[in-house]
């Protein structure tokens, strides 16, 4: 029961934080520039992770959310909204 409860408490974090990228990217482009590859590698990341927390109980549910939310930064990082303001900051 306390490994399923994690995988489920993973899952749901990897849905809200995808989802909040998903918002956040539509918001800052639109529709004509949205990242699709970008959300593409997150949900591959999530499931992977989702997988690995499911398989392995070593793994902490924290460790696993965590990783993610890195994961997701990184992600949101190397998008053209955050380039072209990194790019007006730094010129």
């Amino acid at each position: 029961m306390k490994k399923t409860f994690g995988t489920m408490v993973v899952t749901a974090a990897v849905v809200l934080l995808t989802a909040t990228f998903g918002f956040a990217e539509y918001t800052a482009t639109g529709a004509t520039n949205f990242p699709y590859f970008q959300l593409g590698c997150l949900i591959v990341g999530g499931l992977i992770l989702v997988s690995l927390k499911k398989r392995f109980e070593k793994l902490y549910t924290a460790e696993v959310v965590g990783a993610f939310a890195l994961y997701t930064i990184l992600m949101a990082l190397f998008t053209n909204p955050v380039i072209e303001v990194v790019k007006n900051i730094v010129s």
